[in-house]
Formats: C-alpha cells, structure tokens, sequence
C-alpha cells in the first residue's frame, strides 16, 4: 500500500518530485534572482523551497510550530507543573504523608495567583528557555521522523495495510526518536518550573535546590546529581508515547474526514472551511490523548523533581557550596539532605503505588484541568503552524517549479 504524501497543487509538481534533487534546485541556488535572461524571477520563499527537500520542510515547519507552542502556552505549563508537583516535595520536606489543609496551590486560578503575587511575571515565564530549546529539536525531529517512518512502513511493510496502523506505529518511531534526545531539556524545564521564589513563606512547596537559569541549572544538577539526573523520568516519558500513538493518528484520521487532505496537505478552496477542519481535528485529537494518558506525566514530574544522591559530590566540587544566599538552601545543605533521605520514587511502578498510597487515585489527575486549557491550544499552535508553513513552502515550491517550466527550462 502506498501512503498518500504531501505534494504542490501545481501539476508541474508531478515533474519534478520534491523528495528528490531535481534541476530547479541547482538553479534556485543560483546568485541570479532572474535566472539569466528570463523574464520572470523567482522570490526568495520559491528559491528555498525549491531547494529544499520534503523532510527538511517537515523539519522547519515542526519547529517553528513548537516555538509558537511554546511561547503562547508557557504560564500554563508553569501552573501545571506546580500543581503536579507539590505532593512529592510537601512528603519529601516534611517527612510525613501530605494532607488536604498542607495544599499550596489549589487549582488554575488559586496556583496563577499565588505565583503572580509572589514573583510576577518572571515567574508565569519561569522555563521558557529550555521550553524554547526543547520544542524546536522535538518537533523538529518528530515530525522528519514521522513522515519518513510512514514513507518506509508504507512501501517496506506488507503486513501494515492499514493507514491507521502506519500512522500509529510511525507515531511511536517519532516519538521515541524525539523522547531520547531532548529528555535532558525536559527534565531542566520542569526543574525550573517547579521550584519558587526566595519570599515563598511555604516550606511545603519548596523544592531543595534553586536555579538562576538553564545553563546554571545544568551544571549545578551535573555536579551534584551526575548525568543519569538528566535522564530522570524517561520511564514514563517513554510510556508517554501511548499519548501521541492516540493524538497524531487521531488528527490525521479527522482531519482527513473533515478536508479531505492529510497533515501538512491542502487544496485551493475554501479556506474557512479548511480551517475549522484543522482547528476541529487538533482538538479533538488533543483532548483524547491527554483524556487517557494524563496519570503517566505526573509520575514523570515526580521522578523528574526527585533529587538524586551523589555523596562524592562535595568533596570533588568545593567551590560549589556558597552558591546561594541564604544558606539552610545551599548545594551543602542539599547534599546533606540528599545523603539523611532515601529517594521515594523509586521506577515506574513504585512511584504508582507510592502517590496511590499517599495522596489517594486523585493525585493522578493534579493540574489536569490546567493541562487540558495548555495542551489543547499548545497542540492547536503547533498544528496550526505547521500547516500553515507547510501549505506556503509547497505552494512556494510548486510556484517556482513553474515559473522554470514555463520559462522553458
């Protein structure tokens, strides 16, 4: 079965492939805007299109979509974040199980206002940096590794006869693919997100450590906790594919159904009405995934916040100890802590029954209210983004092609 790939409008498309080197890109990259005497030049969007192939256009729409995303959703992921987890820092702090009365933050409204009293709002941006640094490698790679996985399924794979089945199990390449190179900027992200200013009053809600920023974040978690902290919670995140094998091939499936045209497609037409089937489809998509995976992020917020122990740490490292102002919050007193306490989550299935035992089954859907008004229009940025770079590289491309054709080349 051949899968049904993304191609100009133009018929001239048909003779010159994008996924392949073709003449016209030799002549886009030409210093001449006019290609000699010809009558009519190409723009500077035709001129890189042309000499793109198909995946590096997948990659550059990707992202530029997860740039958008993250820019426009980055208050919420912070709330999120906080609220999912308070519980592992409240237990870890105090020594003993969390109770209702010890809750610091209290849902979208009552977590966004603590944090815009107590920082401003530096605070609702705290983690944009590595947001940004980590949503243009994973969509990036995601989706040049998406299409490419459909590309090699489809035409490799007898047994896959389905579009629905390559489009799951190609998801799950991508995902995979994306998961294990930006795992480190994730577990920076939420670092930062999770921890509170210095006039905090709550101990509670206080995580050991404060960082000034993500480079400084990553040395301090190197030099303390060594390199597997980078690496906290990739159990989960992993498992977390089951979210986008669920959301993509949901997208593409409705998005088909409501324009006739497949992720990263469109036809001249009506564009209201294209756009009401994207913004349906990116939706929809959304809000069932996140519906049935949401437990797995707050265990991997959990992992990811855990400290890990590195008892050589300050005796290799001790310039490291005035890091901070207020000392009872330095790297010392860090290590120290680190070393009198046995970390609580310990994989997959122990962190599970551990927040079951505690906090009770609700603990698995703290922040999902917030979740879902971040993770539905951060999805929708994405999507919407990506078509829309997708739609003028290829008309870019198709108009360039020709333009050449026409020109007699």
């Amino acid at each position: 079965m051949s899968h049904e790939r993304s191609t100009p409008s133009s018929p001239a498309s048909e003779d010159f492939p994008s996924s392949t080197s073709t003449p016209t890109q030799q002549f886009a990259s030409s210093p001449a805007s006019g290609f000699g005497n010809h009558n009519v030049p190409l723009t500077a969007l035709e001129r890189f299109a042309m000499a793109r192939g198909e995946s590096s256009c997948q990659a550059l729409a990707g992202a530029t979509g997860g740039f958008m995303s993250g820019l426009v959703t980055c208050p919420l992921d912070v709330i999120k974040t906080k609220l999912q987890a308070q519980g592992g820092f409240r237990a870890q702090n105090g020594g003993q199980i969390p109770s209702a009365s010890s809750v610091v933050y209290r849902g979208m409204l009552g977590t966004a206002r603590m944090i815009w009293r107590e920082e401003g709002l530096k605070g609702m941006y705290r983690g944009l940096g590595p947001i940004i640094l980590g949503y243009l490698p994973t969509w990036a790679v995601w989706f040049t590794v998406y299409g490419k996985s459909k590309e090699y399924f489809s035409e490799h794979s007898v047994c896959l006869d389905n579009v629905n089945v390559v489009n799951f199990w190609s998801s799950i390449v991508a995902g995979s693919s994306s998961t294990m190179v930006t795992n480190p900027i994730w577990v920076i992200k939420t670092r930062l997100m999770s921890q509170v200013s210095r006039k905090n009053t709550s101990i509670e809600a206080r995580p050991p450590w404060h960082y000034r920023s993500t480079l400084d974040a990553a040395k301090k978690m190197y030099m303390t906790e060594g390199i597997l902290s980078f690496y906290s919670g990739l159990t989960p995140a992993l498992l977390g594919l089951t979210h986008v094998a669920v959301q993509f091939p949901a997208y593409e499936y409705l998005k088909t159904k409501f324009t006739g045209q497949g992720m990263g497609q469109s036809a001249e037409g009506d564009d209201s009405s294209h756009f009401l089937g994207v913004l349906s489809a990116s939706v929809l998509s959304k809000i069932m995934a996140s519906s049935a995976t949401y437990p797995h992020e707050v265990i991997r917020t959990r992992l990811q916040t855990q400290q890990r122990s590195m008892p050589s740490a300050s005796a290799e490292f001790p310039s490291f100890r005035g890091g901070l102002e207020d000392p009872s919050h330095g790297p010392a007193a860090v290590i120290a802590k680190t070393k009198a306490a046995l970390p609580r989550y310990k994989g997959l299935v122990t962190t599970f029954k551990t927040i079951l035992h505690e906090e009770g089954w609700r603990a698995f859907y703290a922040g999902m209210g917030t979740n879902m008004m971040r993770a539905v229009p951060a999805a929708t940025t994405t999507i919407f983004t990506y078509e829309f770079v997708m739609k003028h590289l290829n008309h870019a491309k198709a108009e360039g092609i020709s333009k050449v054709a026409n020109d007699g080349w």
